[in-house]
């Protein structure tokens, strides 16, 4: 043990590749890995909702099980496009931050959460002369991201400009096969053309309707 130094020197014999070398102890690891941990946590848009996880959803409250369970597969392989819909309430956010935490904490893959209007109000607040951060970069943050979280789609303000940032961001990701997540509580007909036919490709998109009404309220009338 390093006895807190966070450094050690292992006790191999002469001629090990390890010998007379300084390595990191176990502490140290898991403290740089908890940092890194709260690092991405802030980047990603997980800070404030990292307790909305699988272990934190009840999918025994009626009506949510079938979301649950598509939820937690895509989470164990982030393959394709998740689409979740439902009404206000229903569980749809809970589910897709479970998705990120998970992602973040099992896989390698970097998520990014962002709800669709507070993104595209961020997109426009880059063009402010005081802002430290380009247009481009933060474009660029968003439609790589290892893993794409777009919450409530479809509540957007939709501006030319922003209808078409938004389906460059989507066309993108779409082209590229990027791993997606994406909610809405409005029926696909009520969207983009353009947006609406790339959800609606089986192909890459898997969808799914959560007919639970309002999951918070029912689940605190389910608590003993």
């Amino acid at each position: 043990m390093c006895k807190g130094a966070g450094y050690l020197r292992l006790d191999v014999p002469v001629g090990h590749p390890n010998f007379g070398r300084i390595i990191p102890c176990e502490c140290k690891i898991r403290e740089r890995e908890a940092k890194l941990l709260r690092q991405y946590l802030e980047l990603s848009g997980l800070e404030q909702l990292e307790d909305w996880t699988f272990e934190t959803f009840d999918p025994t409250v009626p009506g949510v099980g079938d979301a649950y369970r598509l939820a937690l597969d895509y989470a164990r392989n982030p393959d394709g496009w998740l689409l979740l819909m439902g009404g206000y309430g229903c569980g749809k956010t809970h589910l897709a931050a479970a998705i990120a935490n998970y992602v973040l904490r099992h896989q390698r893959l970097f998520p990014l959460f962002t709800v669709v209007p507070d993104l595209l109000d961020y997109l426009r607040a880059t063009f402010a002369p005081d802002r430290t951060e380009s247009y481009d970069n933060r474009f660029e943050q968003v439609r790589n991201a290892g893993l794409l979280v777009l919450d409530d789609l479809g509540t957007e303000h939709t501006t030319p400009w922003a209808a078409e940032k938004l389906f460059q961001i989507i066309n993108y990701r779409y082209n590229q096969r990027k791993p997606t997540v994406i909610t809405t509580n409005r029926d696909l007909d009520d969207l983009d053309e353009r947006i609406r036919s790339r959800l609606c490709d089986r192909a890459i998109c898997r969808a799914v309707f959560i007919r639970a009404g309002d999951y918070r309220l029912r689940r605190s009338k389910l608590s003993p």
